[in-house]
């Protein structure tokens, strides 16, 4: 069977870093993301987190499967134009285990974006950290805030334009790292030394974290 099969097919697939495996139908694809709808909203899936997909066994009715939010804007979708098209829109992204975040794409650099949320504020996310991108519907908006309950804010820090230069920029500050799921990635990030980032944790003492592996910073 070929991936073309599965095309408007329900399928289920698992995610890394998800427990549970997401089921809905295969609507589209390209050569770095799959799109699928799950009875209510779209789901963009970066192919590199993908696990695995199959065809579904049960059979649920998707007669009423709507156009894409951002079909207008391409011919081939792919991860940066669905990203560039979603800019501004309110959407659902999931970064780390199963927590999500809830605001809107403010700005995408070379290797990374900013996502503001009303909890978080500006948050820094690698592109190759996001699992997926659920955009809601343009009448919705974050916890049913009015517009002025809920101003976008600029970052906080000047914008570089790789992760890395980003990373640098914050030297001597007090960073919350992964979403703060865990208290050793909260603290002044100390210094940057090729790979490892040098964190000092509330009891003063020194954490080393591999680059690779911040999946988030903000400031608090």
């Amino acid at each position: 069977m070929k991936i073309i099969e599965l095309l408007n097919r329900e399928v289920e697939i698992e995610i890394s870093g998800k427990t549970k495996a997401i089921r809905g139908k295969l609507v589209d694809w390209g050569q770095d993301i799959v799109v699928m709808h799950n009875g209510h909203r779209f789901l963009y899936v970066p192919l590199r987190h993908l696990q695995q997909m199959r065809a579904s066994e049960s059979r649920l009715d998707y007669s009423d499967t709507p156009e894409q939010p951002f079909e207008q804007f391409y011919e081939s979708v792919s991860y940066r134009k669905i990203l560039m098209s979603a800019k501004g829109m309110f959407a659902e992204i999931n970064i780390t285990g199963n927590q999500s975040v809830h605001g809107y794409i403010t700005s995408i650099m070379n290797d990374f974006f900013v996502f503001y949320s009303p909890v978080y504020h500006s948050i820094v996310i690698p592109l190759h950290q996001l699992k997926y991108l659920i955009p809601y519907d343009s009448q919705v908006t974050p916890y049913t805030l009015a517009p002025e309950q809920f101003p976008l804010k600029p970052s906080p820090v000047t914008l570089a334009r790789t992760f890395d230069q980003q990373l640098r920029k914050l030297i001597g500050k007090f960073v919350i790292l992964d979403l703060g799921e865990n208290p050793n990635k909260i603290g002044i990030l100390k210094q940057i030394d090729g790979q490892i980032v040098e964190l000092a944790s509330a009891d003063g003492k020194s954490v080393f974290l591999h680059f690779d592996h911040i999946k988030t910073v903000h400031l608090p």
